[in-house]
């Protein structure tokens, strides 16, 4: 008998009893936006000193291309750094400390890097009152989350620094925040997955703030680049949805006995995931390069090894679970609209649930599939199906594709024997 087996022949009641809470506490969650500040004025434990990144724990010598390319990016971003030398060498030398965001009620998208003067969106969970932070999207092409640090990329930061997030921060104050629960349901029933796919939510969140930022008293010229940055940005919603889910997870998080899993995150590197009752331990294996369409010029021997925290919203039944809400993802991702149909419908294999909010239309609004389950996923050999942007290998070139992806089945194999030793010990 495996792991899985035992469990629910040993233990099936107390196991029961032990995901039905952390499910209910996911979906009881209510994410909002509240505020945008400074990260080191919000992100628990965040100092100079202290460089957040995306997936589990990793150290300097063992990074990828794009999050060593966005380390360097910060570090001359935070002037901590004359030269890219510079910056290297610093990083080197262990005069920092890098951890992931996901220790820090952060989560980062691609490389994921977060320093203390980065203005980062602060999500609260209206039920329980934990908070999450995710950084400002800073649209596409070469950016810092792909290992970009070039001056226009240094200058981006700076403005959204200076000017887009006290501008957003004061809007989203002034709307008395923004529900984020009701703009991913909307966005569901628009076409959108919330994790490649964010032109409806985006959309939405734009009209939400819009009569906030107008009533601003900003110049003519930087209101107009405001609106134009926020219009032409059609993934800025991403790093909303991402906090979201990681507010709403993590308020599932530590119920004992809990084999609900609770982050999925990759650092280009290595893939991990936690899980509710194992404290905070990461189980990890190698993450692999997503299968998928690559941009004219590139192929797969260019991409990096699969990276960011932004499958927290697959963790979360949005993403790849919720390919069946936008049909149009295949374009970008590979497949077809029917695989994008029998993707959702196999991830209800390995959750304990569906979402009482989040509707998939073409599923005669069916809740998505809610709460991954590491009895589940081993029972079934079914793995988490999530749908990535692919990032070049060497830092600064950016994304080159975007396709699929799933877990090493090797992470849910320690996790389950963890929950078992764990049942044992008890």
């Amino acid at each position: 008998m495996g792991y899985a087996g035992w469990l629910r022949a040993r233990h099936g009641r107390a196991l029961n009893a032990a995901n039905r809470e952390a499910l209910s506490r996911f979906l009881s969650a209510r994410p909002r936006l509240v505020d945008v500040r400074p990260a080191r004025a919000v992100i628990p434990g965040m100092t100079s000193e202290r460089i957040l990144h995306a997936g589990p724990p990793i150290e300097w010598a063992r990074m990828s291309g794009p999050l060593r390319g966005a380390v360097v990016g910060a570090l001359l971003y935070e002037r901590r750094a004359a030269t890219p030398a510079d910056a290297e060498s610093l990083a080197a030398s262990g005069g920092l400390t890098f951890a992931p965001c996901h220790h820090h009620a952060a989560v980062g998208p691609m490389a994921g890097v977060v320093s203390g003067s980065m203005p980062v969106l602060v999500v609260e969970n209206q039920t329980g009152g934990n908070r999450a932070y995710a950084t400002l999207n800073e649209g596409l092409g070469k950016v810092l989350r792909f290992g970009a640090y070039s001056a226009d990329v240094l200058d981006r930061l700076r403005w959204l620094e200076t000017a887009l997030a006290p501008a957003i921060g004061a809007a989203v104050r002034r709307a008395g925040g923004v529900d984020l629960r009701l703009l991913i349901a909307q966005a569901l029933q628009m076409g959108d997955e919330c994790h490649n796919r964010n032109r409806a939510a985006s959309a939405l969140l734009v009209k939400t703030l819009a009569p906030h930022l107008a009533a601003l008293e900003l110049a003519g010229s930087e209101q107009e680049r405001v609106f134009a940055f926020l219009a032409e940005n059609e993934h800025f919603f991403l790093n909303l949805a991402m906090a979201a889910c990681k507010a709403s997870l993590d308020a599932a998080h530590g119920v004992p006995g809990s084999t609900m899993v609770t982050a999925m995150a990759r650092n280009g590197t290595d893939f991990g995931i936690r899980v509710s009752g194992l404290g905070d331990r990461w189980f990890t294996g190698p993450a692999s390069v997503p299968a998928g369409l690559y941009f004219p010029g590139f192929g797969a021997g260019d991409a990096n090894p699969d990276l960011g925290d932004s499958a927290i919203t697959e963790t979360a039944g949005l993403g790849g679970f919720a390919m069946a809400a936008a049909p149009a993802i295949v374009q970008f991702v590979g497949g077809t609209p029917g695989d994008a149909l029998a993707t959702t419908r196999l991830m209800y294999e390995i959750t304990l649930g569906e979402h009482e909010i989040y509707k998939i239309p073409a599923l005669d609004f069916r809740g998505t599939p809610a709460g991954i389950d590491v009895a589940l996923v081993m029972r079934t050999g079914i793995l988490p199906q999530i749908d990535t942007g692919i990032a070049h290998r060497q830092p600064g070139v950016g994304q080159i594709g975007a396709g699929l992806v799933r877990p090493p089945l090797l992470c849910f194999e320690r996790a389950l024997e963890a929950a078992a030793q764990a049942r044992r010990n008890g």
